[in-house]
């Protein structure tokens, strides 16, 4: 599992011209699923621990404008969109291989289940969604820019 978070003014995700999911201030999310993550990932410790990170990582600045503050602190958005091109194999050629990326059935019960999780863990934040496998117009104003990896390989 990776995520690539980017602190955001706004986000929003549109489908065929209807947006989808919308927030301001807050965290925009991609989220992708690899070949070797199966449906057990949940019950991980991994999983448990990106999921926290990502809630809990102090990029929002204080009074003092030191990065002190979380998703949580600020009470912000945060905009969970799907994204298997993060397991992109460029090493050869030109065109990248998506052969790392967790087949589609999987990585939809999996995305599924990390927003249902977020919205649990943040209950008193908005958490919006893009549509998983759709075709989507992701527009964001990346505040700092800030832009944070996170691996799952790193928590397991």
């Amino acid at each position: 599992m990776r995520i690539v978070a980017q602190r955001v003014k706004k986000a929003k995700v549109t489908v065929d011209e209807e947006i989808v999911g919308r927030i301001g201030t807050g965290i925009l999310a991609l989220v992708g699923f690899g070949v070797g993550d199966g449906t057990d990932l949940p019950e991980t410790k991994a999983w448990n621990s990106l999921l926290s990170k990502l809630l809990d990582l102090r990029i929002f600045p204080d009074d003092d404008s030191k990065l002190n503050l979380s998703l949580r602190d600020v009470r912000g958005g945060l905009l969970l969109v799907s994204q298997f091109t993060l397991y992109a194999d460029c090493r050869k050629g030109r065109r990248p291989s998506f052969t790392g990326a967790a087949p589609p059935d999987v990585a939809s019960l999996l995305f599924d289940r990390f927003v249902d999780d977020a919205r649990a863990a943040y209950p008193a934040g908005v958490v919006e969604q893009g549509v998983f496998a759709a075709a989507m117009d992701v527009e964001l104003v990346n505040w700092g820019p800030v832009t944070i990896t996170l691996d799952g390989a790193d928590f397991a």
